[in-house]
């Protein structure tokens, strides 16, 4: 049976007991992390908490917006062909990924800006012949 909160008795005072007696009754001894402080309190105030949290505990992959996504591509593309094993491969990786920046260019795509330009080709590739030397 819930007890009534007695009229002229200050809320937070009657709050407290309600929380007092719970705990004497060991109704919390139970719950998960028992005297342990709670996860990202000391991170800044976000309203997407609950949600970053599920992400990070089912371990799930967020989308990047399309942009974004390029972006991530291209700075990747551009470490493949760094390292590439010959310089044809090398000029093949950056000519990819410039076709895919030229068409979202091209036709737009959604997301941020993607403040990204064709990158160039013969300057890459002068680097990948320097750092072979």
């Amino acid at each position: 049976m819930t007890e009534r909160k007695p009229m002229g008795m200050p809320f937070e005072s009657w709050v407290d007991r309600q929380i007092r007696e719970a705990e004497e009754r060991g109704e919390f001894d139970d719950l998960p992390g028992k005297g342990k402080p709670l996860p990202g309190l000391d991170r800044p105030q976000d309203d997407m908490w609950w949600i970053k949290q599920k992400v990070e505990r089912e371990g799930l992959k967020m989308p990047l917006p399309p942009t974004l996504a390029l972006r991530k591509e291209a700075e990747e593309a551009l470490a493949e062909a760094r390292g590439a094993r010959s310089e044809t491969q090398a000029r093949q990786i950056v000519e990819d990924i410039n076709d895919k920046i030229r068409k979202a260019i091209r036709t737009g795509m959604s997301g941020p800006p993607l403040n990204l330009m064709p990158f160039d080709v013969e300057e890459i590739v002068s680097e990948w012949r320097r750092s072979r030397r």
